[in-house]
């Protein structure tokens, strides 16, 4: 199948419209269908052969992809300057597949420790019990993160921008350290999209993103995808087929028709951010805000030396503690309170109670998740009408 447009001579927002789609469909139809088949069927056993001696590309069971898959695969891949990409069923299964698939026994991995709770846990409660490994590092200072690499040291793991701290990392340098030192590395950019943030241009090998979130957009489809070098998505390719986390069609369908709108809603969403952000600044009942677009933040100077935009995430301490912390919530009419980020709804959550809360204290503790931090993604309603929302809720403290 051919692009309906070159990659190499288009723009982003014409890459996100018309890359991995043909320019019409077998019946002439505009959208790329759902090829809603479990099995692919050949014309005799000639096709098959020609199958299973590679001269002849198609496609055989849908655990191993369908042309819907491939239309996202693909689209992905041009957004991110990758050789290739893969889809999974959720952002975890991405997570958790690719980890299996890179480490062994005897192996280590270093993570940086404001990451997805999930992610986290994963890497420090399931990979150890098939002997591998799992260091965490603090955000930050980057010869310090690369000096919890070891001579067993295989992969580095990161997100930027972190959650729910927003922690950019200085990509170059961490980049050249790990290549120095043979360590594979992989970026979660789920928080910055291929809009704001494209890590592959900066030499990472691998970059993730849960498609639940910026990409599909509109909280009503799951997905997860991994892109980057060709040798490294074959193995995982393989890998998937054996594990079996793959997405179904009318799910590839669902996020491949809400990432055509990925730019439109991500400028949105980077203005909105930064005028919430800015507001809670300087409002007199928040303690802190943490925003990479805010001059504010430790992080700002690397954010806007590799980041095109800042996203609609943003998370702050109020002055108080649980209690006024419920209040505001509470008190909020816009967002609902829910655990995602990323669509056109907006949405607020406490992490210490709704993320953490079964973990217990000590654990809130270790990863600073305080009482009083609030985590509200910006969605698509009028900014002025959020700002005024948050507001009077927090007119309740």
């Amino acid at each position: 199948m051919k692009d309906s447009v070159p990659n190499e001579s288009i723009r982003m927002a014409t890459k996100i419209v018309h890359s991995g789609e043909a320019h019409m469909g077998a019946q002439g139809e505009l959208i790329t269908p759902i090829a809603q088949s479990a099995v692919f069927c050949y014309e005799n056993q000639a096709q098959v052969m020609r199958y299973v001696r590679d001269e002849e590309k198609r496609f055989e069971y849908a655990r191993y992809g369908t042309p819907t898959h491939v239309a996202v695969e693909r689209k992905m891949a041009a957004l991110e300057g990758a050789e290739d990409s893969l889809l999974f069923a959720t952002g975890m299964s991405a997570v958790t597949t690719t980890l299996f698939c890179l480490l062994s026994q005897g192996d280590h991995l270093v993570v940086v420790e404001d990451a997805y709770k999930r992610t986290r846990g994963f890497c420090t409660e399931t990979l150890p019990r098939f002997g591998v490994e799992c260091t965490l590092v603090p955000p930050g200072n980057t010869r310090n993160m690369l000096a919890a690499i070891r001579p067993n040291t295989k992969v580095f793991f990161a997100e930027s921008p972190t959650n729910p701290y927003l922690a950019v990392l200085d990509l170059p340098p961490l980049i050249e350290g790990c290549h120095k030192r043979g360590v594979l590395l992989i970026i979660d950019s789920t928080l910055a999209t291929p809009i704001n943030q494209r890590p592959i241009e900066f030499g990472a090998d691998l970059v993730l993103h849960s498609m639940t979130k910026y990409l599909a957009g509109h909280n009503d489809v799951l997905g997860g995808i991994v892109s980057g070098r060709a040798d490294i998505l074959k193995r995982l390719r393989d890998f998937q087929g054996e594990m079996g986390g793959s997405a179904d069609p009318h799910q590839a369908y669902l996020i491949l028709r809400g990432m055509k709108t990925l730019q439109l809603r991500m400028e949105k969403m980077n203005e909105s951010g930064m005028a919430v952000a800015k507001f809670l600044e300087q409002h007199k009942k928040v303690a802190r805000v943490f925003y990479p677009g805010l001059k504010s933040s430790p992080y700002h100077a690397i954010a806007a030396k590799q980041m095109s935009g800042y996203g609609s995430l943003v998370s702050f301490w109020i002055k108080g503690g649980e209690a006024e912390a419920f209040r505001v919530m509470d008190a909020l009419r816009i967002p609902r309170n829910a655990p995602s980020l990323g669509g056109v709804e907006s949405l607020v959550c406490h992490p210490a109670s709704l993320t953490y809360y079964k973990s217990g204290r000590a654990l809130r503790e270790k990863f600073d998740i305080r009482d009083e931090l609030i985590r509200y993604a910006v969605g698509l309603e009028d900014v002025e009408d959020i700002i005024a929302d948050l507001n009077q809720a927090l007119a309740q403290i």
